[in-house]
């Protein structure tokens, strides 16, 4: 296991951990001198502390102290030194909210390796811990966005992170995590990001070619095209099933290719099963899936985690997308919303309220006021996780919580200490999230029916998903969650076309 999962453990990547810590609630290692072990107990004792172990071969104990204890214990000759008994976490894997909440969690899929999933994206970080010993084979796209076992970009990774990121006490795990699904990888984004609608029905062919049974496209764009559309009509006439990201532009446009018949429309949800803001509304969506602040794999070490400590106290804080990798302390500064420079800032750590410019246009004033690292608040509720795109900025950054923010504001000219480490997982929000929730429950749910053709498992899928917002389908969430088991017990009671 790598150290970035203890961060996860530590950070808000994983665990909210209170900012309400206080001498009296820490526990700390005090180290006496030879022989002084009773004196040293006993004071601990008379000023209220409570000793919680003894390590004799170190002459030490760990104990819970008080104000008045830790000052005492540190004015004592016979203690040769204190320090915070510091946290440590186990490093294991961790299940994202979306699995569960798909049900991909109550079926098997060590039958899987009857099924094929094509990704067409980015590209596959073929090393990464999480994904290295999946079946998976692939193909680069001839207009040259790179070999497909490489993602510059760290959509495409992500993206089979949630569909097949593997059980193995690591990072995280997908929909189907017993490495038994067939993968196939169709490159088509370079670290730019984008295709043609050609490419698209060229990679689309590539995964038929490769035994495909469901496609995976989390991508797309606002304007229809004939070829593409006869494209996809006839992958589902030759049986393939393809499932496309419903749109990220939060209006009622539709989105293209999830807009064809022919294709699948996913929504994004969050973890409160509401659709996100940023989803499409249109007559085409045809279900939902998990696709706000999703946890998955992206290209090793990629990715920046985060921990904030200020006063001694740890905040709960998410690194801003972008930010180097580094570890200051400073003193706390406001700096407002940080629309100029802070000039007031020289050598300290500049705390910033989001709204009116980017995240990187405040940070740059940070440092063009000398500041040394930025603390970013939010200015509606929840933690911040922010991007600085593709600006550079040369300090650490973190976003932090408008309740984490308004309680530092009264903590100014405290010590805060910011630590930015490079990890192997992020969150993403997107429909682009919430299309391999779908792909991957369908294809989980073909591998037990392989007999079903694409039209049955996608009525399966519709016939049973969770039923949200409007009753009966509607534009935000199509025929509602997809639903794993429940498409399950309904092939199982009905057979392949609904009626036995």
């Amino acid at each position: 296991m790598k150290k970035v999962l203890s961060i996860f453990a530590s950070s808000a990547l994983a665990f909210s951990l209170a900012a309400t810590a206080t001498a009296e609630d820490k526990r700390y290692i005090v180290t006496f001198k030879e022989g002084k072990g009773e004196m040293v107990g006993s004071l601990l004792q008379q000023n209220g502390g409570r000793k919680a172990l003894e390590i004799r071969n170190h002459n030490a104990m760990a104990a819970h102290l008080p104000a008045k204890a830790l000052m005492a214990m540190r004015r004592n000759p016979n203690v040769a030194f204190i320090e915070e008994d510091l946290k440590r976490y186990p490093l294991s894997q961790e299940m994202p909210y979306g699995i569960p909440m798909v049900q991909a969690d109550q079926l098997s899929d060590l039958q899987a390796g009857n099924r094929t999933v094509c990704i067409i994206d980015s590209g596959y970080d073929l090393a990464h811990e999480d994904l290295s010993g999946n079946a998976v084979t692939g193909s680069s796209d001839p207009d040259g966005a790179g070999n497909w076992y490489e993602d510059q970009n760290g959509h495409g990774t992500h993206v089979a992170g949630t569909i097949a990121a593997m059980n193995n006490d690591a990072g995280v795990v997908g929909v189907m995590p017993s490495s038994n699904i067939n993968l196939h990888i169709v490159k088509v984004f370079g670290a730019d990001g984008w295709a043609y609608s050609s490419s698209l029905i060229a990679a689309a062919e590539e995964c038929a070619a490769n035994g495909a049974n469901v496609i995976n496209m989390s991508l797309g764009g606002d304007r229809a095209n004939f070829f593409e559309r006869r494209g996809f009509d006839n992958l589902n006439q030759r049986g393939i099933l393809s499932i496309a990201a419903a749109g990220n532009d939060g209006n009622t446009r539709h989105n293209y290719p999830a807009s064809y018949n022919s294709v699948v429309s996913v929504a994004a949800i969050d973890s409160d099963k509401k659709v996100a803001g940023f989803s499409q509304k249109t007559n085409q969506v045809e279900l939902a899936g998990p696709g706000v602040q999703v946890l998955s794999s992206i290209p090793t070490g990629s990715g920046q985690a985060a921990t904030l400590e200020v006063a001694g106290a740890e905040v709960e804080a998410a690194a801003i997308t972008g930010t180097p990798i580094a570890a200051i302390s400073g003193a706390l500064e406001n700096c407002d919303t940080a629309e100029s420079a802070c000039v007031s800032a020289a050598g300290k750590i500049c705390l910033i309220q989001r709204g009116n410019i980017s995240f990187a246009e405040k940070v740059l004033n940070c440092e063009a006021g000398g500041g040394i690292g930025a603390i970013i608040y939010n200015n509606e509720p929840g933690l911040l996780f922010g991007t600085h795109g593709s600006v550079a900025t040369h300090i650490p950054s973190v976003g932090i919580s408008d309740t984490g923010g308004n309680a530092l504001l009264s903590q100014l000219g405290a010590s805060a200490t910011i630590e930015t480490e490079a990890m192997d997982y992020a969150y993403f929000n997107g429909t682009s999230m919430a299309t391999p929730h779908v792909a991957g429950a369908a294809a989980l749910v073909w591998s037990h029916f392989p007999n079903c053709s694409n039209s049955e498992v996608r009525a399966a899928l519709k016939a049973t998903a969770e039923d949200l917002g409007e009753t009966g389908r509607d534009n935000a969430y199509g025929h509602g969650l997809v639903q794993a088991k429940a498409a399950f017990d309904y092939l199982a009671a009905n057979g392949c076309t609904g009626s036995i």
